[in-house]
């Protein structure tokens, strides 16, 4: 039987996975897409934690997390494509250069 323990030991594996990602990545999309995957580590822990003490809250904080995260990927997506237009590129070693 799958329990609690289970469901936090693949929420903290997506955790470390998207906190690699944030860390080792140049390119702007697979940052977000990175970030992406944290938020839905925490949203594993909360449906998870919720579902075990039988309280809806934990299932009410991860929907508005999705929320969150869809609203950060309309307006982030928007973004990298104004700075891929204008740059021609999401490197982040590109983007930091002082160009005047």
């Amino acid at each position: 039987m799958i329990g609690l323990n289970h469901y936090l030991v693949l929420s903290g594996l997506l955790f470390a996975i998207g906190l690699v990602g944030v860390l080792r990545r140049k390119n702007l999309l697979m940052l977000f897409f990175a970030t992406e995957i944290i938020l839905n580590a925490a949203n594993v822990a909360f449906a998870a934690i919720s579902h075990y003490y039988n309280d809806l809250s934990g299932q009410m904080f991860a929907f508005f997390i999705i929320a969150v995260a869809a609203s950060e990927v309309a307006i982030g997506l928007g973004l990298l494509i104004l700075l891929y237009k204008k740059h021609g590129t999401l490197n982040l070693d590109d983007l930091a250069s002082m160009k005047g």
